[in-house]
């Protein structure tokens, strides 16, 4: 599938919460992406507004859903066991934990805003512990599994590149295969730590573990989700992860689960990432129900805009891993594909993205046979090399029909 976000963090800070509340929506999707979803894997979604307000067109969605004009596309999120100190030892869950992110490309880490959870995870008062302390440990132990790694081998790899003149970069790639890391990522974390290539035997281990702390930033780039915002202590906490450099959104993932849970009853018409909602039965609601809805709205919903939890996924793929939104039809002037459907499906693409690699992740006969794209909007012909735009319509004319 390609693209998967991991989310992170230590024992109850509210990671299950957080995970439940971003793959609870159930939308009809006739395509289903995953074959299958482990328990710790599910489908969420990002949230982009759909083309069809554009083009004033009613669509016909396959591969993804559309909601009076917001176009909800699957994304696999993955959730991680929980993390204590000396995971990377293999401490706590720690080899099931980094077994699992090996896969994901960006990373949602949930932090206790409230400072209410020690750094082993347990119940503390409010503001007694420093949500600071938590970025710094996971990002820690992020870099000594990766040094661990790369360590057992080192000498041998670094008596490679320096002996046979071998590219550091393909023999580390080699090495570090199915952590969803490549070349460019072991190129420019090289460029940044400002070390020797042409002698890696002299490297100290020091420099490798900044070698490594580069790489993880580059190829698990990082969100920090600063959960429990409704508790004491969480505001100020919130301005302190953001003033130390760290992309932060405030988020409730408690009244997140909640408000969808509702929906998903037909309680209050609420879509993933909505600032606010109506309650559609008023009647049905218990009076618990009814006032814990008016709390989120007010807490909330009318404080921060969101609860945070929709904000983070669609941050984590527009953002972090740089995705655009993509929609192919087979005919142009129609916006439909071979059956009559009109803009079926909506694509998540890497920025930098070409027309014919794009034609490849539809199916590699329409990649193979490649001959033109026409861009809907314009209605003009692109080649295989055009770079695709966000929000872009593609009909691609190809030699070989998909399989």
């Amino acid at each position: 599938m390609g693209n998967i976000v991991g989310v992170v963090g230590k024992p109850n800070v509210g990671k299950s919460t957080f995970f439940s509340a971003a793959t609870l929506i159930s939308v009809p999707i006739a395509n289903y992406p995953f074959t299958t979803i482990k328990p710790n894997r599910g489908m969420g979604y990002v949230r982009t507004p759909c083309v069809c307000t554009e083009f004033n067109v009613k669509d016909e969605p396959v591969n993804s859903a559309c909601l009076t004009g917001i176009r909800l596309i699957p994304v696999e999120i993955i959730d991680c066991a929980g993390l204590v100190p000396d995971a990377w030892k293999g401490r706590g869950l720690g080899n099931q934990f980094l077994d699992e992110i090996r896969r994901a490309d960006a990373l949602i880490h949930i932090v206790d805003a409230a400072g209410a959870t020690d750094i082993e995870g347990r119940q503390c008062e409010p503001g007694t512990h420093d949500p600071l302390d938590d970025v710094k440990f996971l990002e820690k132990e992020l870099d000594m599994w990766l040094f661990q790694i790369v360590k057992k081998d080192w000498d041998k790899i670094a008596r490679r590149a320096e002996g046979t003149k071998e590219d550091l970069c393909v023999i580390l790639e080699d090495r570090l295969s199915g952590l969803a890391i490549n070349r460019t990522h072991i190129s420019n974390a090289l460029e940044k730590a400002d070390l020797n290539e042409e002698n890696p035997t002299a490297w100290s281990d020091e420099d490798l573990v900044r070698l490594m702390h580069g790489l993880r930033r580059q190829s698990k780039p990082m969100l920090i989700a600063a959960n429990k915002i409704d508790l004491p202590y969480a505001e100020e906490n919130v301005e302190r992860l953001r003033d130390s450099g760290h992309s932060v959104i405030p988020c409730c993932a408690e009244a997140e689960l909640a408000l969808r849970r509702a929906a998903e009853k037909g309680l209050t018409d609420y879509k993933p990432g909505d600032s606010n909602f109506n309650i559609l039965k008023p009647s049905d609601l218990k009076p618990e129900q009814a006032s814990a809805l008016d709390t989120i709205k007010e807490k909330i919903l009318m404080k921060w805009g969101s609860t945070g939890v929709q904000e983070s996924i669609n941050f984590a793929f527009f953002e972090l891993l740089g995705m655009i939104t993509i929609y192919p039809v087979e005919d142009a002037e129609k916006l439909t594909d071979h059956k009559g459907r009109v803009l079926p499906d909506a694509y998540l693409a890497r920025y930098g993205t070409t027309a014919r690699q794009f034609a490849y992740m539809i199916h590699s006969d329409l990649g193979e046979g490649f001959i033109f794209g026409i861009e809907a909007r314009s209605k003009m012909r692109i080649g295989e090399d055009y770079l695709l735009k966000d929000r872009d319509v593609i009909s691609i004319a190809s030699a070989k029909k998909r399989g």
